[in-house]
Protein backbone atom coordinates (compact mmCIF):
# COMPACT_ATOMS: atom_id res chain seq x y z
CA UNK A 1 0.00 0.00 0.00
CA UNK A 2 1.51 3.25 -1.06
CA UNK A 3 1.95 5.60 2.00
CA UNK A 4 0.89 9.24 2.07
CA UNK A 5 5.24 10.11 2.45
CA UNK A 6 7.52 8.47 0.50
CA UNK A 7 9.71 9.37 3.72
CA UNK A 8 7.55 7.44 5.83
CA UNK A 9 7.42 4.82 3.47
CA UNK A 10 11.64 4.77 3.13
CA UNK A 11 11.92 4.82 6.78
CA UNK A 12 9.27 2.08 6.96
CA UNK A 13 11.42 -0.33 4.84
CA UNK A 14 14.53 0.17 6.29
CA UNK A 15 12.38 -0.73 9.52
CA UNK A 16 11.20 -3.88 8.58
CA UNK A 17 14.47 -5.03 7.55
CA UNK A 18 15.63 -5.78 11.36
CA UNK A 19 14.78 -8.67 12.74
CA UNK A 20 11.67 -10.00 13.61
CA UNK A 21 10.29 -6.61 12.39
CA UNK A 22 7.20 -6.57 9.97
CA UNK A 23 6.12 -3.66 7.97
CA UNK A 24 3.24 -3.36 10.94
CA UNK A 25 5.53 -3.19 13.41
CA UNK A 26 8.22 -0.84 11.67
CA UNK A 27 5.11 1.62 10.82
CA UNK A 28 4.32 1.80 14.35
CA UNK A 29 8.34 2.88 15.10
CA UNK A 30 8.53 5.48 12.23
CA UNK A 31 5.12 6.85 13.84
CA UNK A 32 6.64 7.15 17.32
CA UNK A 33 10.04 8.32 15.87
CA UNK A 34 7.53 11.29 14.50
CA UNK A 35 6.05 12.21 17.45
CA UNK A 36 9.52 12.41 19.25
CA UNK A 37 11.31 15.62 19.77
CA UNK A 38 13.65 16.21 16.94
CA UNK A 39 16.73 16.38 19.50
CA UNK A 40 15.83 12.63 20.53
CA UNK A 41 15.53 11.58 16.75
CA UNK A 42 18.84 12.93 16.45
CA UNK A 43 20.13 11.27 19.81
CA UNK A 44 19.21 8.01 18.35
CA UNK A 45 20.36 7.96 15.04
CA UNK A 46 23.60 9.19 16.30
CA UNK A 47 24.01 6.50 18.58
CA UNK A 48 23.19 4.12 15.47
CA UNK A 49 25.73 5.34 13.71
CA UNK A 50 28.29 5.29 16.21
CA UNK A 51 27.64 1.69 16.99
CA UNK A 52 27.99 0.56 12.59
CA UNK A 53 31.16 2.93 12.40
CA UNK A 54 33.34 3.28 15.56
CA UNK A 55 32.35 -0.77 17.79
CA UNK A 56 35.01 -3.26 16.81
CA UNK A 57 36.11 -6.74 18.19
CA UNK A 58 38.62 -7.38 20.93
CA UNK A 59 42.08 -7.98 19.59
CA UNK A 60 42.19 -11.17 22.27
CA UNK A 61 38.53 -12.36 22.71
CA UNK A 62 36.72 -10.93 19.43
CA UNK A 63 34.06 -9.41 21.44
CA UNK A 64 32.49 -6.20 20.52
CA UNK A 65 34.45 -3.72 22.26
CA UNK A 66 34.70 0.49 22.00
CA UNK A 67 38.41 -0.19 22.44
CA UNK A 68 40.87 -2.46 21.17
CA UNK A 69 40.86 -4.70 23.76
CA UNK A 70 37.65 -4.96 25.61
CA UNK A 71 36.55 -4.49 29.42
CA UNK A 72 36.43 -7.95 30.46
CA UNK A 73 40.11 -8.47 28.75
CA UNK A 74 41.33 -5.75 30.62
CA UNK A 75 39.92 -6.13 33.88
CA UNK A 76 42.69 -7.61 36.18
CA UNK A 77 40.35 -8.87 38.51
CA UNK A 78 39.42 -11.89 36.05
CA UNK A 79 40.39 -15.24 36.42
CA UNK A 80 42.90 -14.87 33.12
CA UNK A 81 43.68 -18.77 33.94
CA UNK A 82 39.96 -20.08 32.17
CA UNK A 83 38.55 -19.09 28.80
CA UNK A 84 35.17 -19.52 27.99
CA UNK A 85 34.35 -20.78 24.44
CA UNK A 86 31.02 -19.26 23.12
CA UNK A 87 29.45 -19.19 19.61
CA UNK A 88 28.07 -15.13 19.19
CA UNK A 89 28.39 -11.71 21.48
CA UNK A 90 24.53 -12.40 22.66
CA UNK A 91 26.20 -15.76 24.80
CA UNK A 92 28.92 -13.58 26.47
CA UNK A 93 25.88 -11.58 27.61
CA UNK A 94 24.16 -14.39 29.03
CA UNK A 95 26.70 -15.59 30.34
CA UNK A 96 27.51 -12.64 32.53
CA UNK A 97 24.37 -12.36 33.35
CA UNK A 98 24.49 -14.82 35.50
CA UNK A 99 27.73 -13.66 37.50
CA UNK A 100 28.43 -17.45 37.87
CA UNK A 101 31.85 -16.96 35.42
CA UNK A 102 34.56 -15.38 36.15
CA UNK A 103 37.54 -15.81 33.48
CA UNK A 104 37.93 -15.24 30.19
CA UNK A 105 35.74 -15.22 27.11
CA UNK A 106 36.87 -16.34 23.48
CA UNK A 107 33.98 -15.88 20.89
CA UNK A 108 33.80 -18.15 17.57
CA UNK A 109 31.75 -15.96 15.96
CA UNK A 110 29.29 -19.10 15.05
CA UNK A 111 29.51 -22.84 15.08
CA UNK A 112 30.74 -25.08 12.37
CA UNK A 113 28.06 -26.29 10.09
CA UNK A 114 29.08 -28.49 6.86
CA UNK A 115 25.83 -28.06 5.76
CA UNK A 116 26.03 -24.31 5.49
CA UNK A 117 29.71 -24.37 3.70
CA UNK A 118 31.41 -23.21 7.32
CA UNK A 119 34.25 -25.04 8.63
CA UNK A 120 36.79 -24.65 11.05
CA UNK A 121 39.02 -21.32 9.25
CA UNK A 122 36.06 -19.37 8.89
CA UNK A 123 35.79 -19.11 12.69
CA UNK A 124 37.97 -17.62 15.31
CA UNK A 125 39.20 -20.61 16.13
CA UNK A 126 43.46 -19.95 14.89
CA UNK A 127 43.33 -16.99 17.85
CA UNK A 128 41.87 -19.32 20.52
CA UNK A 129 44.07 -21.96 19.30
CA UNK A 130 47.39 -19.01 19.62
CA UNK A 131 45.49 -17.83 23.16
CA UNK A 132 46.12 -21.24 24.50
CA UNK A 133 49.45 -21.70 23.06
CA UNK A 134 51.19 -18.36 24.79
CA UNK A 135 50.34 -20.04 28.09
CA UNK A 136 48.90 -19.46 31.25
CA UNK A 137 45.21 -20.94 30.23
CA UNK A 138 45.16 -24.10 32.41
CA UNK A 139 40.71 -25.04 31.64
CA UNK A 140 38.97 -24.26 28.49
CA UNK A 141 35.23 -24.26 29.31
CA UNK A 142 33.10 -25.11 25.72
CA UNK A 143 29.87 -23.01 26.46
CA UNK A 144 28.02 -23.95 22.68
CA UNK A 145 24.85 -24.90 21.90
CA UNK A 146 23.18 -28.57 22.59
CA UNK A 147 22.86 -28.46 18.91
CA UNK A 148 24.37 -31.13 16.40
CA UNK A 149 26.39 -28.28 15.01
CA UNK A 150 27.08 -27.41 18.52
CA UNK A 151 28.38 -30.78 19.45
CA UNK A 152 30.53 -30.74 16.58
CA UNK A 153 32.41 -27.38 17.14
CA UNK A 154 32.83 -29.02 20.66
CA UNK A 155 34.48 -32.35 19.46
CA UNK A 156 36.88 -30.44 17.48
CA UNK A 157 37.56 -28.20 19.56
CA UNK A 158 37.91 -30.57 22.03
CA UNK A 159 40.56 -32.63 19.68
CA UNK A 160 42.63 -29.65 19.17
CA UNK A 161 43.06 -28.38 22.29
CA UNK A 162 44.20 -31.61 24.15
CA UNK A 163 46.70 -31.48 22.23
CA UNK A 164 47.69 -28.05 23.92
CA UNK A 165 47.22 -29.91 27.69
CA UNK A 166 44.72 -27.79 29.13
CA UNK A 167 41.73 -29.33 30.65
CA UNK A 168 38.67 -29.20 28.27
CA UNK A 169 35.23 -28.86 29.93
CA UNK A 170 31.53 -28.75 29.06
CA UNK A 171 28.73 -26.47 30.35
CA UNK A 172 26.40 -29.45 32.49
CA UNK A 173 23.10 -29.67 30.16
CA UNK A 174 20.85 -28.43 31.98
CA UNK A 175 19.57 -26.63 28.71
CA UNK A 176 17.26 -28.46 26.42
CA UNK A 177 18.49 -30.17 22.75
CA UNK A 178 18.25 -27.43 20.34
CA UNK A 179 18.63 -24.69 22.40
CA UNK A 180 20.34 -21.37 21.85
CA UNK A 181 22.15 -20.09 25.11
CA UNK A 182 20.21 -16.26 24.99
CA UNK A 183 17.29 -18.11 24.97
CA UNK A 184 17.91 -19.86 28.61
CA UNK A 185 17.00 -18.40 31.89
CA UNK A 186 19.53 -17.10 34.14
CA UNK A 187 19.46 -19.29 36.95
CA UNK A 188 19.49 -22.44 34.25
CA UNK A 189 22.51 -21.23 32.45
CA UNK A 190 24.49 -19.97 36.18
CA UNK A 191 24.22 -23.66 37.36
CA UNK A 192 25.36 -25.15 33.86
CA UNK A 193 28.50 -23.20 34.10
CA UNK A 194 28.63 -24.13 38.27
CA UNK A 195 28.39 -27.81 37.41
CA UNK A 196 30.69 -27.66 34.08
CA UNK A 197 32.29 -31.29 33.77
CA UNK A 198 35.17 -32.82 32.01
CA UNK A 199 34.48 -32.42 27.83
CA UNK A 200 35.04 -36.53 27.57
CA UNK A 201 32.81 -37.25 30.44
CA UNK A 202 30.46 -34.75 28.90
CA UNK A 203 30.05 -36.77 25.49
CA UNK A 204 29.82 -40.45 27.49
CA UNK A 205 26.40 -40.22 27.68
Amino acid sequence: MALSSSLLDQAVDQLATLPGIGRRTAMRLALDLLRREPQEVVRFSEAVRRLREEVMYCSECCNISDRPVCDICSNPARDRTMICVVEDIRDVIAIENTRQFKGLYHVLGGVISPMDGVGPDDLNTKQLITRIGQGGITEVVLALGATLEGDTTSFFLNRKLSELGVQVSMIARGISIGGDLDQVDEVTLGRSIADRKPYEQSVRR
